[in-house]
């Protein structure tokens, strides 16, 4: 029997909403909560802007575009090179000004309508595109640290090793054979088996929990803007704007809409980027639509708003309560890892199921080499300097993926290109 769809503007029972809500917080927790930890700053301010930017995106999208938005990954290596020279204030002027940039995109759109982006995307370069949203955070599944598990490492132990299979399987086997209410929080029960697990391990520590202050106010900060670390920041709008296009390809695909039509993609890349210009001004990180809340989506067939706006609530809420983010922040990177090599898995294959569904054809040389390149680009470790920036990674994937596609719609224009024999 087919699996029981929630539709994005369908209501959930009451009894559901609380631990399907968990479920999508719980997915993005990790690594939403790594990217402050990496710029060293307090995670309760990031958790109260992801949510409060997700009730925000919901509100401007009309609630006809699931997503939740947590802290993005693409801003991680410039901002890093500006705190190191002048400070985290420093790099959230460039966040703000990366953001009121993404909002001017929004307007062109508005204005200008989606048709151009098939020419500077097309589905050959952005299928591969957003398959390296999921791919580029394969190795973090099994990296160790908060969010990965401890498997890879030299002194790996048995306990890490069964904590990260009993998670791993559980969300697997569970996305598969779970039925009835519980084919639709398969991945809630792996976290709570596998920090279970690691509870019989011994390997928790309650007592960041019990020092908690029970109510705190998450550490706010005003940007200050440099010249400099915004020149920086600024090829990032490339691609968080692939990103957001890519996602919302996707999860359309997935939930049965075109979203970029409905409620329009001026509406969801606007969102975005305001979210992110204002997190970043008042000392939050950028946001971004989560791929991984994409793939719990994916696995239980659940796309209501209503479970995405719990979730954000949840967050805030959480945000406040001390007791709650020190508990949450206890689970092991090697549930988190457990979960995620699921989650980061399913978002790459979406990149492939969009060029399937696109019917991208192969036979032509030039969505055959876009493809390739694209993916090698991402993949291959390839790293460009230019103007003390590095190029790499989905950064570089995504500058490639832009460059040759115009090049090759020039080609087909002025009748160089050999696809027309």
């Amino acid at each position: 029997m087919a699996k029981k769809i929630i539709q994005v503007d369908e209501k959930v029972p009451g009894s559901m909403l609380f631990p399907l809500s968990l479920q999508h917080m719980f997915a993005m927790f990790g690594a939403s909560v790594l990217v402050p930890i990496v710029f060293g700053i307090n995670p309760g301010i990031v958790l109260l802007m992801n949510g409060a930017g997700t009730l925000f995106f919901i509100f401007v999208t009309k609630g006809r575009a699931p997503a939740y938005l947590g802290s993005s990954f693409a801003f991680i290596a410039p901002a890093t090179a500006i705190i190191a020279t002048k400070g985290f204030e420093y790099a959230q002027g460039g966040f703000v000004i990366v953001g009121l940039l993404g909002c001017v995109l929004a307007f062109i759109i508005w204005k200008f309508g989606t048709k151009w982006i098939d020419v500077v995307l097309p589905p050959a370069a952005m299928g591969p595109v957003v398959a390296l949203i999921g791919l580029e955070l394969a190795s973090f599944t099994v990296g160790g640290g908060s969010i990965g598990a401890e498997i890879m490492t030299e002194n790996v132990s048995v306990e890490h090793i069964v904590v990260f299979l009993v998670t791993v399987v559980v969300a697997i086997l569970g996305s598969v054979i779970f039925r009835g209410f519980l084919s639709v929080i398969p991945l809630l029960i792996a976290i709570i088996a596998g920090y279970l697990t690691s509870l019989c391990f011994g390997m928790i520590d309650f007592a960041p929990v019990a020092e908690a202050s029970f109510f705190s106010v998450p550490q706010f900060q005003i940007a200050k803007f440099d010249g400099a670390a915004i020149i920086t920041m600024l090829p990032v709008l490339l691609v968080i704007a692939s990103e957001h296009i890519g996602h919302q390809l996707v999860t359309g695909q997935i939930v049965g809409r075109d979203l970029i039509k409905d409620p329009g993609l001026h509406r969801s890349i606007f969102a975005d980027n305001f979210s992110t210009a204002i997190s970043g001004l008042i000392g939050a990180v950028p946001t971004t639509t989560y791929g991984e809340n994409i793939g719990v989506m994916a696995v239980t067939g659940v796309y209501s708003v209503q479970v995405i706006a719990g979730a954000a609530i949840i967050s805030i809420i959480i945000a406040f309560i001390g007791p709650l983010t020190a508990l949450i922040q206890t689970i092991p990177g090697d549930v988190i890892g457990g979960i995620t090599f699921l989650l980061y898995g399913m978002i790459g294959t979406s990149g492939i199921r969009l060029m399937v569904d696109q019917k991208v054809d192969y036979t032509k040389s030039k969505n055959l080499v876009l493809t390739s390149i694209v993916f090698v680009a991402g993949l291959s470790g390839l790293s460009i300097n230019i103007g003390g920036y590095a190029f790499k990674g989905m950064v570089l994937a995504s500058v490639v993926a832009v460059v040759f596609s115009l090049l090759f719609f020039l080609f087909e224009k002025i009748g160089l290109s050999n696809d027309a024999q």
